[in-house]
């Protein structure tokens, strides 16, 4: 394959081309169908053709297009079953591969930021990639101390193409909707656009990187690969094996699938309370699933999920690639947590306040606050029970209930505001929810919500606390004073009435 695409008029015709091969292969559909092939069969061969172009085109040009591929493919657990299969495998890719860069580019990157002996830097470099992302591709080494290393290096001219993709995906939106019914992808694009100057500056990733490996450094359940060296373009950081979520979601264990994603859900809570960032690209090819001892990751397995890993807490959660985050010095949000809880407790009126007072209501917007509870309650299901049950089903419900036009969800939701400092905080919920749908993974959800998320559970008020305290200990001395009490073994009994007193 030839370097990265980058002369934007080659980059427009190449996106131009998928939904003008859309149309045509619904055209070409219509022929078989004529030549007397069933409907159904036609419609999956015309899914399939369009999943093989989708994944080859935003493959291909990487950047922004592929950056929008992998930030749709962790919402195809929203699609029917029927529309979703044949892009599942193609969109699945844009996860963990993209055709690579030649290695002459990649020698050249490295000469330019590392030097020209950069090879002396070490011991061993792998020139065949083991991954490849939006903005650039990873490949596996050993640095000269010894220590295994992930070396990202980005494509050159990666910052032209994001740019110039997202632009005109941004114009094709309406055209590309098709392939997630009822999502705007407009905003998507948008919010995409907004984070390619961060995404492409490796020592902001390499700061949030650190953050996360110091805090998480002795945590038994989140792994995060050290950074080792950084400059621009180049970004090594400390190798972690392990299983790819993407093979956990296609054939992983019962068990490896709810040890997933409840490690899942936990660093999704708890990374923001703990660092004061958010992870904001949750899509499954930045996990992996890692066996408690370390040793015993080589007989894991890399590309399967075959191998026996012991009871399911002995799985932990490895977190890659910090080029997105949200810093939230506070944690998330308390309006989250507590409009969160007041749901669970049904009280409308004071969900509404609270959701009016944030801006999720606009002032020239009524609503009836019973409508938007039950609005709510089905999506906030997870949160209701002890343990729920993630499906594909699951999420298929919602994302029907809200994108029909014709229900009172959707005809609310429309009148609902997301202010844009919840939008990332949004995509990421919802991402994450997608991959847990995914993984079909039975969560004890509460329990994570409970432990990080300010606001979920009631606080008592250290005054009202104190207060009471002191009322106790002025009862109790007035009772000693009146003779009707004695200490026992630390605690006080009333004796009043009490034989042989």
């Amino acid at each position: 394959m030839s370097d990265l695409p980058r002369k934007a008029v080659t980059r427009t015709a190449k996106l131009a081309a998928l939904p003008l091969g859309f149309a045509g292969r619904a055209t070409w559909g219509l022929g078989k169908r004529i030549g007397g092939k069933s409907a159904e069969l036609v419609a999956r061969e015309v899914q399939q053709r369009t999943a093989d172009q989708l994944f080859k085109t935003l493959g291909e040009l990487k950047g922004g297009a592929m950056k929008f591929g992998q930030a749709l493919s962790v919402f195809e657990s929203a699609l029917p079953e029927e529309i979703a299969g044949p892009y599942r495998a193609a969109l699945t890719k844009l996860q963990e591969a993209a055709p690579p860069m030649p290695s002459r580019t990649v020698h050249g990157v490295l000469a330019e930021r590392l030097g020209d002996e950069w090879r002396e830097l070490f011991l061993d470099f792998e020139d065949q990639p083991s991954a490849a992302a939006s903005i650039g591709q990873v490949h596996r080494a050993v640095w000269h101390d010894g220590r295994e290393v992930a070396v990202k290096v980005q494509y050159p001219g990666a910052g032209e193409a994001l740019l110039s993709d997202l632009a005109q995906l941004s114009r094709f939106a309406r055209l590309l909707g098709p392939l997630i019914p009822g999502m705007d992808v407009k905003p998507l694009i948008k919010e995409l656009r907004e984070r390619v100057a961060e995404e492409l500056d490796y020592e902001l990733e390499a700061e949030a990187q650190r953050a996360h490996a110091q805090e998480f450094a002795d945590d038994p359940d989140v792994v995060i690969p050290g950074v080792v060296h950084q400059s621009d373009q180049v970004l090594v950081t400390e190798w972690i094996g392990g299983i790819p979520l993407a093979r956990i979601i296609a054939d992983g264990t019962e068990e490896q699938r709810d040890r997933a994603g409840q490690l899942l859900a936990r660093f999704l809570f708890s990374g923001p309370a703990r660092t004061g960032l958010l992870h904001a690209d949750p899509h499954p090819g930045n996990f992996r699933l890692l066996p408690a001892d370390p040793a015993a990751e080589s007989g894991a397995g890399e590309d399967g999920a075959g191998s026996e890993g012991g009871e399911a807490g002995a799985w932990r959660l490895g977190v890659l690639d910090f080029g997105t985050v949200d810093r939230l010095p506070g944690g998330l949000p308390r309006t989250i947590g507590t409009s969160l809880r007041m749901t669970l407790e049904g009280d409308a009126g004071a969900v509404y306040a609270l959701l009016r007072e944030e801006g999720f209501v606009k002032e020239s917007i009524d609503l009836d606050p019973d409508a938007v509870l039950d609005y709510l309650l089905p999506i906030i299901e997870p949160a209701q029970v002890e343990e729920f049950t993630f499906s594909r089903g699951w999420l298929r419900d919602q994302a029907a209930r809200i994108a029909d036009p014709r229900s009172p969800a959707h005809q609310l939701g429309r009148q609902l505001n997301l202010p844009p400092s919840y939008l990332l905080i949004h995509r990421v919920t919802l991402s994450t929810i997608g991959v847990l749908c995914q993984l079909g993974a039975a969560v004890r959800l509460r329990d994570e919500l409970a432990s990080w998320l300010p606001g979920f559970v009631t606080e008592a008020d250290p005054e009202a606390e104190q207060e009471a305290e002191q009322e106790a200990e002025r009862d109790e001395e007035s009772l000693a004073e009146s003779g009707d009490v004695v200490e026992s073994g630390g605690a006080v009994e009333s004796v009043s009435g009490r034989d042989g007193v």
